[in-house]
Protein backbone atom coordinates (compact mmCIF):
# COMPACT_ATOMS: atom_id res chain seq x y z
CA UNK A 1 0.00 0.00 0.00
CA UNK A 2 2.67 2.13 0.86
CA UNK A 3 4.04 1.67 -2.41
CA UNK A 4 1.47 2.98 -4.40
CA UNK A 5 0.39 6.28 -2.81
CA UNK A 6 -1.27 7.72 -4.87
CA UNK A 7 -4.11 5.21 -4.69
CA UNK A 8 -5.51 7.32 -1.46
CA UNK A 9 -6.87 10.35 -0.49
CA UNK A 10 -6.38 11.74 2.90
CA UNK A 11 -8.64 13.53 4.71
CA UNK A 12 -8.08 15.99 7.99
CA UNK A 13 -10.94 16.82 9.97
CA UNK A 14 -10.63 19.45 12.98
CA UNK A 15 -14.42 18.72 15.23
CA UNK A 16 -15.59 21.30 17.10
CA UNK A 17 -18.71 21.03 19.09
CA UNK A 18 -21.31 22.41 16.22
CA UNK A 19 -20.00 22.22 13.15
CA UNK A 20 -16.29 20.47 11.81
CA UNK A 21 -14.36 21.61 9.14
CA UNK A 22 -12.28 19.28 6.91
CA UNK A 23 -9.69 19.41 4.48
CA UNK A 24 -8.80 16.51 1.32
CA UNK A 25 -5.29 16.19 0.41
CA UNK A 26 -3.71 14.40 -2.10
CA UNK A 27 -0.49 12.69 -1.84
CA UNK A 28 1.33 15.58 -2.97
CA UNK A 29 0.00 17.45 -0.21
CA UNK A 30 -1.82 19.45 -3.04
CA UNK A 31 -5.06 20.66 -1.38
CA UNK A 32 -8.15 19.38 -3.19
CA UNK A 33 -10.91 20.72 -1.07
CA UNK A 34 -12.65 22.15 2.07
CA UNK A 35 -15.63 21.79 3.65
CA UNK A 36 -17.67 22.42 6.76
CA UNK A 37 -20.81 20.48 7.99
CA UNK A 38 -22.88 20.40 11.12
CA UNK A 39 -21.79 18.12 14.09
CA UNK A 40 -24.88 15.50 13.34
CA UNK A 41 -25.58 12.44 11.97
CA UNK A 42 -27.87 13.65 9.75
CA UNK A 43 -25.30 15.70 7.90
CA UNK A 44 -22.26 12.84 7.98
CA UNK A 45 -23.64 10.83 4.38
CA UNK A 46 -23.76 14.49 2.60
CA UNK A 47 -20.20 15.41 3.64
CA UNK A 48 -18.92 11.67 2.50
CA UNK A 49 -20.36 12.25 -1.01
CA UNK A 50 -18.68 15.43 -1.38
CA UNK A 51 -15.58 13.88 0.12
CA UNK A 52 -15.80 10.85 -2.59
CA UNK A 53 -16.08 13.52 -5.44
CA UNK A 54 -12.57 14.47 -4.93
CA UNK A 55 -11.53 10.81 -5.46
CA UNK A 56 -10.53 9.59 -9.06
CA UNK A 57 -11.25 5.72 -9.74
CA UNK A 58 -9.81 3.30 -7.33
CA UNK A 59 -8.78 5.89 -4.97
CA UNK A 60 -9.64 4.91 -1.10
CA UNK A 61 -10.32 8.06 1.56
CA UNK A 62 -8.45 8.12 5.18
CA UNK A 63 -9.94 10.19 7.49
CA UNK A 64 -8.20 11.58 10.78
CA UNK A 65 -9.25 13.31 13.92
CA UNK A 66 -7.81 14.64 17.01
CA UNK A 67 -10.65 14.37 18.92
CA UNK A 68 -12.32 10.74 18.66
CA UNK A 69 -13.37 10.84 22.47
CA UNK A 70 -15.01 14.16 22.32
CA UNK A 71 -17.03 16.30 19.71
CA UNK A 72 -15.69 14.21 16.96
CA UNK A 73 -16.30 10.73 18.38
CA UNK A 74 -19.81 10.38 16.32
CA UNK A 75 -18.18 11.10 13.11
CA UNK A 76 -15.20 8.35 14.06
CA UNK A 77 -17.96 6.03 14.50
CA UNK A 78 -20.16 6.25 11.50
CA UNK A 79 -17.08 6.28 9.57
CA UNK A 80 -15.87 3.17 10.83
CA UNK A 81 -19.51 1.73 10.34
CA UNK A 82 -18.76 2.99 6.94
CA UNK A 83 -16.15 0.64 6.61
CA UNK A 84 -13.72 3.44 6.20
CA UNK A 85 -9.78 3.88 7.44
CA UNK A 86 -10.31 6.16 10.67
CA UNK A 87 -6.91 7.44 12.39
CA UNK A 88 -6.76 8.61 15.52
CA UNK A 89 -4.32 11.77 15.25
CA UNK A 90 -2.43 12.86 18.79
CA UNK A 91 -2.42 16.34 19.19
CA UNK A 92 0.99 17.18 19.49
CA UNK A 93 1.51 15.56 16.03
CA UNK A 94 -0.71 18.42 14.16
CA UNK A 95 0.85 20.85 16.55
CA UNK A 96 4.54 19.98 15.39
CA UNK A 97 3.29 19.84 11.50
CA UNK A 98 1.98 23.79 12.36
CA UNK A 99 5.17 24.68 14.28
CA UNK A 100 7.64 23.12 11.15
CA UNK A 101 6.39 25.96 9.09
CA UNK A 102 8.27 28.93 8.31
CA UNK A 103 5.21 31.10 9.71
CA UNK A 104 2.87 29.52 12.52
CA UNK A 105 -0.58 30.40 11.83
CA UNK A 106 -3.55 28.91 13.72
CA UNK A 107 -6.99 28.36 12.17
CA UNK A 108 -9.65 25.93 11.63
CA UNK A 109 -8.96 24.98 8.04
CA UNK A 110 -5.35 25.19 8.66
CA UNK A 111 -5.47 22.63 11.63
CA UNK A 112 -7.54 20.55 9.36
CA UNK A 113 -5.01 20.35 6.87
CA UNK A 114 -2.33 19.73 9.23
CA UNK A 115 -3.98 17.06 10.47
CA UNK A 116 -4.49 15.83 7.15
CA UNK A 117 -0.44 16.37 6.34
CA UNK A 118 0.32 13.73 9.72
CA UNK A 119 -2.21 11.04 8.09
CA UNK A 120 -0.62 11.25 4.91
CA UNK A 121 2.52 11.14 6.47
CA UNK A 122 1.81 8.71 9.15
CA UNK A 123 -1.02 6.86 8.55
CA UNK A 124 0.19 3.19 8.74
CA UNK A 125 1.23 4.20 12.28
CA UNK A 126 -1.56 5.68 13.90
CA UNK A 127 -3.81 4.40 16.10
CA UNK A 128 -7.01 2.95 14.52
CA UNK A 129 -9.74 5.51 15.82
CA UNK A 130 -11.84 2.90 17.77
CA UNK A 131 -14.28 4.77 20.99
CA UNK A 132 -15.81 1.98 22.65
CA UNK A 133 -19.00 3.26 24.21
CA UNK A 134 -18.24 1.75 27.56
CA UNK A 135 -14.81 3.17 28.12
CA UNK A 136 -16.27 6.30 26.80
CA UNK A 137 -19.44 6.17 28.98
CA UNK A 138 -16.88 5.68 32.26
CA UNK A 139 -15.11 8.12 30.86
CA UNK A 140 -18.09 10.71 31.25
CA UNK A 141 -19.46 9.65 34.23
CA UNK A 142 -16.17 10.25 36.19
CA UNK A 143 -15.63 13.68 34.61
CA UNK A 144 -19.30 14.85 35.65
CA UNK A 145 -18.80 13.40 39.29
CA UNK A 146 -15.56 15.31 39.82
CA UNK A 147 -17.33 17.92 38.35
CA UNK A 148 -19.99 17.26 41.56
CA UNK A 149 -16.99 16.66 43.95
CA UNK A 150 -15.76 20.49 43.12
CA UNK A 151 -19.52 21.33 43.53
CA UNK A 152 -19.43 20.07 46.92
CA UNK A 153 -16.09 21.22 48.33
CA UNK A 154 -17.10 24.24 47.27
CA UNK A 155 -20.39 24.50 48.86
CA UNK A 156 -18.87 23.32 51.90
CA UNK A 157 -16.66 25.84 52.41
CA UNK A 158 -19.49 28.43 51.97
CA UNK A 159 -21.20 26.53 54.95
CA UNK A 160 -18.52 26.70 56.72
CA UNK A 161 -18.42 30.57 56.26
CA UNK A 162 -22.26 30.84 57.02
CA UNK A 163 -22.27 29.14 60.29
CA UNK A 164 -19.45 31.29 61.42
CA UNK A 165 -21.69 34.04 61.78
CA UNK A 166 -24.25 32.13 64.06
CA UNK A 167 -22.29 30.05 65.42
CA UNK A 168 -18.56 30.80 66.10
CA UNK A 169 -18.17 27.76 67.91
CA UNK A 170 -19.73 25.64 65.48
CA UNK A 171 -16.27 23.54 64.88
CA UNK A 172 -16.80 22.02 68.74
CA UNK A 173 -20.32 20.83 67.83
CA UNK A 174 -20.02 17.74 65.69
CA UNK A 175 -16.37 15.72 64.87
CA UNK A 176 -17.61 16.14 60.97
CA UNK A 177 -19.59 19.06 59.59
CA UNK A 178 -20.87 17.16 56.86
CA UNK A 179 -21.73 14.44 58.09
CA UNK A 180 -25.39 12.73 58.59
CA UNK A 181 -25.76 14.45 62.47
CA UNK A 182 -24.83 17.43 61.57
CA UNK A 183 -26.65 18.35 58.56
CA UNK A 184 -29.88 17.23 59.89
CA UNK A 185 -29.19 19.66 62.82
CA UNK A 186 -27.90 22.42 60.77
CA UNK A 187 -30.72 22.30 58.58
CA UNK A 188 -32.95 22.08 61.50
CA UNK A 189 -31.71 24.57 63.34
CA UNK A 190 -29.77 27.10 61.07
CA UNK A 191 -29.35 29.76 64.27
CA UNK A 192 -29.19 29.88 67.52
CA UNK A 193 -32.97 31.36 67.91
CA UNK A 194 -34.25 28.61 66.68
CA UNK A 195 -33.19 26.89 69.86
CA UNK A 196 -34.34 28.95 72.13
CA UNK A 197 -37.84 27.34 73.05
CA UNK A 198 -35.86 23.74 72.62
CA UNK A 199 -34.98 22.05 75.68
CA UNK A 200 -32.24 19.87 76.55
CA UNK A 201 -33.70 16.76 76.46
CA UNK A 202 -35.66 17.56 72.95
CA UNK A 203 -32.61 18.56 71.59
CA UNK A 204 -31.19 14.93 73.20
CA UNK A 205 -33.98 13.19 71.88
CA UNK A 206 -33.64 14.81 68.38
CA UNK A 207 -29.57 13.70 67.86
CA UNK A 208 -30.33 10.47 69.44
CA UNK A 209 -32.73 9.63 66.36
CA UNK A 210 -30.19 11.61 64.30
CA UNK A 211 -27.03 9.72 65.20
CA UNK A 212 -28.98 6.16 65.70
CA UNK A 213 -28.33 6.51 69.20
CA UNK A 214 -24.56 7.60 69.21
CA UNK A 215 -25.25 11.05 70.41
CA UNK A 216 -27.43 11.74 73.16
CA UNK A 217 -27.72 14.18 76.36
CA UNK A 218 -23.82 14.82 77.22
CA UNK A 219 -23.84 16.15 73.32
CA UNK A 220 -27.16 18.24 73.97
CA UNK A 221 -25.77 19.55 76.99
CA UNK A 222 -22.23 20.42 75.03
CA UNK A 223 -24.05 22.37 72.50
CA UNK A 224 -26.50 24.59 74.27
CA UNK A 225 -23.40 25.39 76.68
CA UNK A 226 -20.99 26.83 73.73
CA UNK A 227 -24.27 28.55 72.47
CA UNK A 228 -24.67 30.38 75.61
CA UNK A 229 -20.34 30.84 75.85
CA UNK A 230 -21.22 32.44 72.27
CA UNK A 231 -23.44 35.19 72.79
CA UNK A 232 -26.54 36.77 71.02
CA UNK A 233 -25.51 36.34 67.00
CA UNK A 234 -29.47 37.24 65.63
CA UNK A 235 -28.54 40.17 63.02
CA UNK A 236 -31.47 41.49 60.58
CA UNK A 237 -32.61 39.25 58.58
CA UNK A 238 -31.99 36.46 59.92
CA UNK A 239 -34.87 34.73 58.16
CA UNK A 240 -32.84 34.63 54.79
CA UNK A 241 -29.37 33.79 56.53
CA UNK A 242 -31.08 30.77 57.83
CA UNK A 243 -32.51 30.04 54.53
CA UNK A 244 -28.69 30.25 53.17
CA UNK A 245 -27.36 27.75 55.60
CA UNK A 246 -30.56 25.26 54.77
CA UNK A 247 -30.14 25.45 50.77
CA UNK A 248 -26.40 24.65 51.41
CA UNK A 249 -27.23 21.50 53.33
CA UNK A 250 -29.96 20.29 50.79
CA UNK A 251 -27.37 21.08 47.85
CA UNK A 252 -25.01 18.93 49.55
CA UNK A 253 -27.08 15.99 50.38
CA UNK A 254 -28.37 16.42 46.56
CA UNK A 255 -24.27 16.26 45.60
CA UNK A 256 -23.77 13.23 47.64
CA UNK A 257 -26.79 11.44 46.43
CA UNK A 258 -25.89 12.22 43.04
CA UNK A 259 -22.41 11.23 43.58
CA UNK A 260 -23.65 7.93 45.24
CA UNK A 261 -25.73 7.17 42.04
CA UNK A 262 -22.70 7.94 39.63
CA UNK A 263 -20.40 5.55 41.82
CA UNK A 264 -22.65 2.42 41.98
CA UNK A 265 -23.12 2.88 38.22
CA UNK A 266 -19.27 2.81 37.57
CA UNK A 267 -19.47 -0.34 39.82
CA UNK A 268 -21.65 -1.99 37.00
CA UNK A 269 -19.84 -0.60 34.02
CA UNK A 270 -15.90 -1.93 35.48
CA UNK A 271 -17.77 -5.17 36.39
CA UNK A 272 -18.88 -5.42 32.45
CA UNK A 273 -15.39 -4.89 31.38
CA UNK A 274 -13.71 -7.38 33.52
CA UNK A 275 -11.92 -4.47 35.69
CA UNK A 276 -9.80 -5.95 38.77
CA UNK A 277 -7.88 -2.98 39.73
CA UNK A 278 -9.72 -2.12 42.81
CA UNK A 279 -8.11 -5.53 44.36
CA UNK A 280 -4.77 -3.80 44.55
CA UNK A 281 -4.11 -2.24 48.22
CA UNK A 282 -4.43 1.76 47.57
CA UNK A 283 -7.38 1.66 45.09
CA UNK A 284 -11.25 1.43 45.48
CA UNK A 285 -13.99 1.50 42.55
CA UNK A 286 -13.54 5.28 41.79
CA UNK A 287 -10.29 5.22 41.67
CA UNK A 288 -10.35 2.34 39.33
CA UNK A 289 -12.76 4.35 36.96
CA UNK A 290 -10.61 7.11 36.78
CA UNK A 291 -7.97 4.96 35.56
CA UNK A 292 -10.06 3.43 33.16
CA UNK A 293 -11.86 6.48 31.98
CA UNK A 294 -7.54 8.19 31.18
CA UNK A 295 -6.62 4.73 29.86
CA UNK A 296 -9.29 3.43 27.92
CA UNK A 297 -9.59 -0.34 26.18
CA UNK A 298 -5.72 -1.42 27.62
CA UNK A 299 -4.65 -3.46 24.98
CA UNK A 300 -4.16 -0.20 23.14
CA UNK A 301 -1.10 -0.42 24.64
CA UNK A 302 1.04 -2.90 23.36
CA UNK A 303 3.72 -2.91 26.67
CA UNK A 304 4.07 -1.74 30.05
CA UNK A 305 6.21 1.09 28.81
CA UNK A 306 3.90 2.27 26.07
CA UNK A 307 1.47 3.12 28.58
CA UNK A 308 4.23 4.64 30.79
CA UNK A 309 5.35 7.01 28.27
CA UNK A 310 1.39 7.61 27.44
CA UNK A 311 1.13 8.82 31.29
CA UNK A 312 4.79 10.69 31.10
CA UNK A 313 6.31 8.31 34.25
CA UNK A 314 8.90 6.75 31.84
CA UNK A 315 12.06 8.74 32.01
CA UNK A 316 13.24 10.39 29.09
CA UNK A 317 16.46 10.31 27.60
CA UNK A 318 18.80 12.55 26.47
CA UNK A 319 21.99 11.86 25.09
CA UNK A 320 25.21 13.41 23.47
CA UNK A 321 28.75 12.82 23.35
CA UNK A 322 28.38 9.76 24.79
CA UNK A 323 27.15 11.33 27.57
CA UNK A 324 23.27 9.28 28.32
CA UNK A 325 21.31 10.75 31.08
CA UNK A 326 17.25 10.35 32.00
CA UNK A 327 15.33 12.68 33.28
CA UNK A 328 12.02 13.41 34.69
CA UNK A 329 9.02 13.58 31.88
CA UNK A 330 7.01 16.53 31.62
CA UNK A 331 4.85 15.30 28.75
CA UNK A 332 2.18 12.58 28.62
CA UNK A 333 -1.35 12.59 29.84
CA UNK A 334 -1.12 14.50 32.96
CA UNK A 335 -3.87 13.52 35.03
CA UNK A 336 -2.99 9.82 34.41
CA UNK A 337 0.43 11.08 35.32
CA UNK A 338 -1.19 12.39 39.13
CA UNK A 339 -3.13 9.13 39.45
CA UNK A 340 -0.11 7.23 39.42
CA UNK A 341 1.75 9.72 41.64
CA UNK A 342 -0.94 9.68 43.99
CA UNK A 343 -1.09 6.06 44.26
CA UNK A 344 2.71 5.54 44.79
CA UNK A 345 2.29 7.57 47.59
CA UNK A 346 -1.20 5.37 48.80
CA UNK A 347 1.53 2.68 48.59
CA UNK A 348 3.94 3.96 51.28
CA UNK A 349 0.80 4.33 53.91
CA UNK A 350 2.28 2.76 57.40
CA UNK A 351 -1.10 1.95 59.99
CA UNK A 352 -0.33 4.05 62.62
CA UNK A 353 -1.66 1.32 65.49
CA UNK A 354 0.27 -1.99 64.07
CA UNK A 355 2.90 0.02 62.48
CA UNK A 356 2.27 -2.34 59.05
CA UNK A 357 2.83 -0.63 56.10
CA UNK A 358 0.39 -1.25 53.54
CA UNK A 359 2.69 -2.59 50.82
CA UNK A 360 5.90 -3.54 51.81
CA UNK A 361 7.61 -4.09 48.54
CA UNK A 362 7.35 -0.72 47.59
CA UNK A 363 7.73 0.89 51.08
CA UNK A 364 11.26 -1.01 50.92
CA UNK A 365 12.07 0.19 47.44
CA UNK A 366 11.14 3.59 48.33
CA UNK A 367 13.48 3.58 51.77
CA UNK A 368 16.25 1.78 49.28
CA UNK A 369 15.95 5.30 47.24
CA UNK A 370 16.46 7.39 49.55
CA UNK A 371 19.59 5.96 51.12
CA UNK A 372 20.73 6.49 47.48
CA UNK A 373 20.39 10.02 48.21
CA UNK A 374 17.33 10.55 46.27
CA UNK A 375 15.11 13.38 47.76
CA UNK A 376 11.40 11.84 49.00
CA UNK A 377 9.92 13.98 45.50
CA UNK A 378 12.32 11.67 43.44
CA UNK A 379 11.91 8.44 45.33
CA UNK A 380 7.99 8.77 44.59
CA UNK A 381 8.82 9.02 40.86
Amino acid sequence: MKSKPNKFLYVGIDPHKERHVAVVIDCWNKKLGEMTFDNRPSAFPTFVQTVKKYSKRGQKAIFGLEDVGGFGRSLALFLREQRFIVKEVNPKLSSGMRKNQTIIEKYDSWDAECVARVVRDEWDRLPDANPIDVYWAIGQMVRVRAGLVEHYASTLRRLHQQLSYHYPSYKKFFSELDGKTALAFWEKYPSPRCLKDVSEAELAEFLKRESNRYLSLSKARQILSLIAEDGDTERQYQDQRDLIIQTLVRTLRSCSEEMRKLEDELSVLLDEIGCTLDSMPGIDKVTAACFVAEIGAIERFASAEKLARFAGIAPVRHGTGGKDRRYKSKQGNRVLHELFRQLAIRQLVVAKRTKQPRNPYFLHYYEQKLKEGKSKRQAIV
